[in-house]
C-alpha cells in the first residue's frame, strides 16, 4: 500500500473515530450522575451564583425536560443568569434517567433523600428551591427536613388533596398510570410494589399537601412564595389555605398564567422574592 493510501485511510478513520465519540457525547447529554448506593440520579446544573434547586413538575414522570416542554416558563433559563441552578430526573421517573429502590414504607422520604443527598453531593449547604406541580409537597418535605438549609422557597401550581381523587376516573389522580409505566420499563419491578409504592403516597392518610400537616404549615418559618393553579391536579382552594396558614408566606397574582401576559409579572415577581431572601 503506498504511503498516500495509508495516510488517506488513517485520515478516513480518525475522522470515523472522532464522528462517534461526538455523537456519542451528545446522546449522554450534559448532564452527570449522582450515586448512592442502588440510587442513581441524573442531574444538570446551569449557570452560577447563589444555588437555586429546581424541582421539574409532571407528577411520578417528574423530570427535566418538563423545563422546555409543560412548564409555564423555562426556569433553567430564567435563572442561570444570577444562579447556580441544579436539577434532576425524579428517581424512576418512567422517561427520565434516574433509577433507585421502590421504597414502598417511605416514598415520600427518599425522595427527599435524593434531593439532599444530591446537594450535598455538590457541597451545597444553604440553597433556595422552586417546584413546580409536586414540586410543592417535595418543598413542604424539604422545609420539614431541612428547615436551616433553605432560606427561600416558590412552590408555583402546587398539587394538593382533594376528595374527588378517591374517585379513580378523577382527571386529577395523576399518579395512577405511574405503575404501569415504571415496571414495563424495568420488569424486575413487580406491579404490586409500585401500585402499592403510589398507595401509600397519595391514598393513605391523604390530606391536604400530602407530606406535611396543617400544623407544621403554620409553625414554618421559611419565607415561601405560592403561586396557585386551579386544575384538578393542582387545587387552588390548597395553595391558598397554605398561603393563609404558613407565617412568612406571600402568593402571586391569580391567576399568574393565563393570559400569558402574566407570566413575566409572576417570574419578576420570583426574582425579586429570591434575592430579598437568599443572603438569610
Amino acid at each position: 500500500m503506498g504511503s498516500t493510501r495509508r495516510s488517506i485511510l488513517a485520515a478516513g478513520a480518525a475522522a470515523a473515530a472522532t464522528r462517534v465519540f461526538a455523537q456519542q457525547a451528545s446522546n449522554s447529554g450534559p448532564g452527570k450522575f449522582y450515586e448512592r448506593g442502588p440510587v442513581r440520579i441524573y442531574y444538570e446544573e446551569a449557570g452560577s451564583g447563589f444555588p437555586l434547586l429546581l424541582l421539574p413538575g409532571g407528577g411520578l414522570n417528574s423530570t427535566i425536560a418538563f423545563f422546555t416542554g409543560n412548564s409555564p416558563f423555562n426556569a433553567i433559563e430564567e435563572f442561570k443568569g444570577e444562579y447556580r441552578s441544579i436539577t434532576a430526573d425524579l428517581r424512576n421517573a418512567p422517561t427520565g434517567q434516574s433509577t433507585g429502590p421502590v421504597e414502598v414504607d417511605r416514598p415520600w422520604e427518599s425522595y427527599a433523600d435524593d434531593q439532599l443527598g444530591l446537594m450535598d453531593h455538590l457541597g451545597i449547604d444553604k440553597f433556595a428551591v422552586m417546584g413546580f406541580c409536586i414540586g410543592g409537597p417535595f418543598i413542604w418535605s424539604l422545609l420539614k427536613r431541612a428547615p436551616n438549609r433553605i432560606p427561600a422557597a416558590v412552590l408555583a401550581q402546587p398539587v394538593g388533596w382533594r376528595p374527588e381523587m378517591r374517585d379513580p376516573k378523577y382527571p386529577g389522580t395523576f399518579w395512577k398510570g405511574w405503575p404501569a409505566q415504571i415496571t414495563a420499563k424495568r420488569p424486575e419491578i413487580p406491579l404490586e410494589t409500585a401500585e402499592q409504592f403510589t398507595t401509600n403516597m397519595f391514598e393513605t392518610n391523604s390530606d391536604f399537601v400530602f407530606t406535611v400537616t396543617r400544623d407544621f404549615v403554620r409553625s414554618c418559618q421559611n419565607p415561601v412564595l405560592i403561586l396557585p393553579d386551579d386544575v384538578p391536579a393542582h387545587p387552588l382552594a390548597v395553595a391558598m389555605e397554605c398561603a393563609m396558614l404558613a407565617p412568612k408566606a406571600e402568593v402571586s397574582v391569580f391567576p399568574w398564567k393565563e393570559p400569558k401576559e402574566r407570566i413575566p409579572l409572576a417570574v419578576r415577581q420570583i426574582h425579586s422574592f429570591l434575592k430579598a431572601h437568599r443572603s438569610a
